[in-house]
């Protein structure tokens, strides 16, 4: 086949609206079905590997379609009904209609398409493990970050449909703890009764942009923060009076203020309203103080199964030395200090720093201590301090790892290593590089979040001979 003859092959005409049969073959990795119209990809929300729809086309790119299911011809034994209205219109219920033990199915499969895809050496091997299912599938969610926007005329708070800034107002929400939804939707009626302008985008103008309640899993205890357009909060007072005498159970609120139209969530200057300044979680027996900032997983009963998992990969012993590298608050090193000799953390947000020292304090853990920086530059300062370790474990944000911090793990060469990923893509390259050293013993995968497509694992690394 010529190139010409290759890409007329490739160019479909087909228009937004139109309609045709579809088979779907598989599910993506964002949980999209995937089937073919002569030859092109088309991306199908909601549908399910061998169901046959009849799919409208949505929008038309170079490279695939993407459709909604116009109505269903067959549908798979394995379709369930989710229990919220809109898991097929916002983002975060991507699986609501798969039943729980195909959604472990998928999420392994997630694994295996990312090492098939960027093939580290040896992948074809690897020990990838069926997926650990979650304690509970709905109503594990200890966090909820909901955007505030005016809807019809109305206060409204929940979150984007998928590829837009077109919100959905959630009225309920079956994988958030449900304390957090009391909190938002108490909020979204305070906000509209006290007439306090919400953020416009169009205009960058308005205060309120975003509520995010916490819930401790243990305590029970809220943490409010309200993210403003601008430092100067209106009604505050009266805000702050309703919230106390409606939401007594809310122990911390607090502002974060991040102005201008931005991608980003949170700005840099967080101020204390009313309450507590934290609220305490407790993960492995440990006590942890939490602020507004500090990362937390969302699903705190398999935290616990994740952490015995890194824990179980490092082998760890008495004489080792930890280095937490990503550290947050300190969770994963502060619940492995008393199986080893020292732990020593890295973390770019201040705040958590802090709190990763102050949790160390709290727990009467004096083994472990916490710096301030990346870890591709504190790592090699500490070793050119004198500090020799034997053991790593990473927990790296979804990008994951930094180039120049694998550079400094190929020439330290740590014995047990530990990698905690939820980016499975950015897992598969990162190994790309990691196994000219390192030999994959295993990779675990855990479910962190059901009804979502999202996927955590845990790999164990070891030294090739």
């Amino acid at each position: 086949m010529t190139m010409v003859q290759k890409h007329a092959k490739q160019d479909v005409t087909v228009s937004v609206g139109e309609r045709f049969p579809l088979t779907i073959r598989r599910l993506g990795v964002n949980g999209h079905g995937i089937g073919y119209f002569k030859h092109k990809v088309c991306f199908v929300p909601g549908a399910l590997p061998g169901e046959i729809v009849v799919a409208e086309v949505t929008r038309v790119m170079p490279r695939f379609l993407e459709a909604k299911i116009h109505h269903l011809r067959r549908a798979s034994k394995h379709r369930v009904t989710p229990r919220d209205p809109y898991a097929d219109v916002a983002g975060g219920f991507e699986l609501e209609n798969l039943a729980y033990p195909e959604q472990l199915k998928f999420k392994r499969q997630v694994v295996l398409d990312s090492l098939s895809k960027f093939k580290p050496y040896g992948y074809h091997n690897y020990d990838v493990r069926p997926t650990i299912a979650a304690p509970a599938q709905y109503g594990y969610r200890n966090k909820a970050q909901f955007q505030v926007r005016m809807v019809d005329g109305h206060v409204a708070a929940g979150l984007y449909k998928p590829d837009s800034h077109n919100l959905v107002d959630m009225q309920e929400c079956a994988v958030q703890m449900p304390q957090t939804m009391h909190v938002i939707r108490t909020m979204v009626k305070l906000i509209e009764e006290l007439n306090i302008p919400v953020y416009d985008e169009e205009h960058n103008s308005g205060i309120i942009k975003t509520l995010v309640v916490r819930e401790s899993w243990t305590t029970g205890e809220l943490q409010l923060t309200i993210i403003t357009n601008t430092p100067k909060l209106i009604h505050k007072h009266q805000l702050l009076a309703a919230i106390k005498e409606l939401l007594p159970e809310v122990v911390s609120v607090m502002q974060n203020v991040n102005p201008g139209d931005t991608p980003l969530v949170w700005g840099d200057q967080t101020i204390h309203l009313a309450g507590a300044e934290t609220i305490t979680e407790s993960l492995m027996g440990l006590d942890f103080k939490l602020s507004a900032r500090s990362f937390l997983q969302l699903n705190p009963a398999q935290t616990e199964v994740l952490y015995e998992e890194a824990a179980k990969a490092l082998e760890l012993a008495p004489d080792d030395t930890l280095i937490d590298a990503y550290a947050g608050i300190g969770t994963i090193g502060l619940s492995l200090a008393a199986r080893v000799k020292n732990v020593r953390g890295m973390e770019i947000i201040p705040e958590a720093v802090a709190d990763a020292n102050e949790n160390a304090r709290l727990n009467g853990i004096t083994n472990a201590h916490y710096e301030v920086g990346k870890a591709e530059e504190i790592l090699p300062k500490w070793q050119n301090e004198g500090l020799s370790f034997d053991a790593l474990v990473v927990d790296p944000p979804r990008a994951g790892l930094d180039d120049n911090l694998i550079k400094a793990i190929l020439k330290t060469k740590p014995r047990k290593f530990a990698y905690v990923s939820c980016g499975m893509a950015s897992l598969a390259r990162n190994l790309r590089r990691l196994t000219s050293v390192y030999h994959v013993d295993y990779i675990q995968p855990i479910d962190m979040m059901p009804q979502t497509a999202r996927c955590e694992a845990v790999v164990k690394l070891s030294l090739r001979k």
